[in-house]
């Protein structure tokens, strides 16, 4: 192997810590903004009528006080008489999520397809078509969703809410059907991150453009745009508890693994909306907490529903069972299905390290790692990864009963 070869998929795994890095900072930019923005909407007071600020087209007011500062905040029925020399713009932290959001996903996943989003036991496809279904999910969801806003639909909130649901849903149930669950999962994200900044470029910015452009022409602003601007943000704020969910699914096979992943994940994007209107009408000084209560017992119902059996107590060994030469079939099947993976210097192209660390190169590693290898191969079924190494299920069984025996490795 030469040099570059050698050295390329250490090079993508800086390049995979950087870029997630950034979408994490400026991820929090965006939804701190977010939170702060709606929590101020629901929060401000409006001024006493006939006040100076009432005569002034002031709708709402509060003040704060944070790190040793007094804060006034103001917000304007449509706009202020004059406009300030300097108005800030809250759009880059939006712009800036999405972009690095998107680069993630083309350097995890679409330049690694095989590996990261394609499943044969769920589909047989190419790298191509796997990409492709991953990047028109996305334009779809845009459309689809832009669509509904702009029908007499997006008009009646609750109405539009539970049609956006219900679509999110359809699509994780194609989508698991396409793709591996993992990618699937993500796949999701992506399309509600989609929604979520075409909101901002599309309809967000371009009305507020349209509003400061008519007040520096001596017009007045037409205040339907700053109300299409604010059902969107809402929209966007709805959004953000299971956007952020699903950025952080693949840590968690059990979601993704499940049999009905995309039953699983409307429950918990159910609950995430639950949780978020809670603190929406807190802000507004409503304590409603049937809707955290029920987001909550959503999430103990299906922690229930999906738990994995329980393994079978380990035994002593029956006298019968040669425990070295049950240990030898199990290395042998993880020198064949993990090693190329789990090793100090990978084998499997694509990856520069172990998967989180694990590695399975010597008895004293399996042994270590029994209980991990047990959940990831024969509960979860998540590993190998897209079952690459094509473990046979013969072999996870062969893994379960050694587990499930005490997983000894013959010297114990």
């Amino acid at each position: 192997m030469d040099v570059f070869g050698y050295l390329a998929p250490y090079g993508l795994e800086w390049l995979n810590l950087l870029v997630r890095w950034l979408h994490i900072i400026t991820g929090i930019a965006w939804i701190g903004a977010s939170f702060y923005f709606v929590w101020l909407d629901n929060t401000i007071k409006p001024p006493a009528p006939g006040s100076d600020l009432a005569n002034k087209g002031v709708a709402g007011e509060l003040w704060a006080v944070h790190g040793g500062g007094f804060y006034n905040p103001q917000k304007y029925l449509v706009a202020p008489a004059t406009l300030p020399k300097e108005l800030h713009w809250f759009k880059w932290e939006a712009y800036s999520t999405w972009l690095s959001g998107f680069a993630l996903l083309f350097i995890v996943y679409y330049l690694n397809a095989q590996a990261m989003m394609v499943d044969r036991s769920v589909a047989d496809l190419s790298s191509w078509q796997a990409v492709g279904i991953g990047l028109g999910s996305l334009v779809v969801g845009w459309l689809v969703y832009d669509l509904l806003c702009k029908s007499p639909l997006g008009k009646r909130d609750l109405a539009f809410g539970a049609v956006i649901f219900a679509f999110l849903v359809g699509s994780s149930w194609v989508l698991t059907h396409l793709l591996s669950g993992r990618a699937a999962y993500l796949h999701i994200g992506a399309m509600i991150g989609t929604i979520m900044v075409a909101n901002v470029a599309h309809v967000i910015i371009p009305g507020q453009r349209k509003m400061v452009n008519a007040m520096m022409a001596g017009q007045k602003p037409d205040p339907s745009y700053g109300i299409k601007a604010k059902q969107r943000s809402v929209h966007n704020n709805y959004f953000t508890l299971p956007v952020l969910f699903l950025m952080i699914s693949n840590h968690y096979a059990m979601t993704y693994r499940h049999e009905h992943a995309w039953a699983v994940l409307a429950v918990i994007m159910a609950a995430g909306v639950l949780i978020r209107h809670f603190f929406n009408l807190r802000h507004k000084g409503r304590i409603e907490w049937k809707y955290p209560a029920a987001g909550v017992a959503l999430l103990a119902v299906l922690a229930v529903l999906i738990a994995p059996k329980a393994p079978v107590a380990p035994v002593a060994q029956a006298p019968s069972v040669d425990t070295a030469a049950q240990f030898t079939q199990v290395k042998h099947i993880v020198d064949q299905r993990c090693v190329s993976c789990h090793a100090a210097k990978p084998t499997q192209p694509g990856f520069a390290t172990a998967p989180a660390g694990v590695m399975l190169e010597s008895p004293e590693l399996i042994s270590q790692n029994a209980a991990r290898i047990y959940q990831q191969t024969v509960q979860l079924k998540a590993m190998p990864l897209a079952n690459l190494t094509n473990m046979t299920d013969a072999e996870r069984a062969q893994i379960g009963a050694w587990f499930e025996a005490g997983a000894r490795t013959g010297s114990q």
